[in-house]
């Protein structure tokens, strides 16, 4: 987060233009890294869900994810994020993991594993 100390004065306009082209550049570099990080997150669903299957665990699990809820609120708050735009990002990621264990279980079914 940027604080108002932080708030750069440029000289020219080369030097804004140049601040911005690379603080894009990071963010597109950022992203990948993002989507390799979901990516390797959804990937372990897999191992979820075939533990899940064989200690006869549901797909849902809502302590888990109330202690992965009150993680990211304590880790949001240390960060200076929105709580509740975080509380939705993981919303999602916990979606598509739920999905992928669902889809998962439902080729062990199928004899597709």
């Amino acid at each position: 987060m940027t604080s108002d100390q932080d708030i750069k004065s440029f000289e020219n306009k080369e030097d804004a233009e140049k601040l911005l082209k690379d603080s894009r550049k990071r963010i597109d570099e950022i992203d990948k890294e993002l989507f390799d990080l979901i990516s390797q997150r959804t990937a372990l669903a897999k191992d979820i869900a075939l533990s899940k299957e064989y200690l006869g665990m549901p797909i849902y699990d809502k302590s888990r994810e109330d202690a992965v809820h009150e993680r990211v609120e304590i880790i949001s708050q240390e960060k200076g994020l929105d709580i509740d735009i975080i509380d939705q990002i993981v919303n999602m990621l916990t979606i598509l993991s739920k999905n992928e264990q669902k889809e998962i279980l439902r080729r062990i079914v199928d004899g597709q594993y």
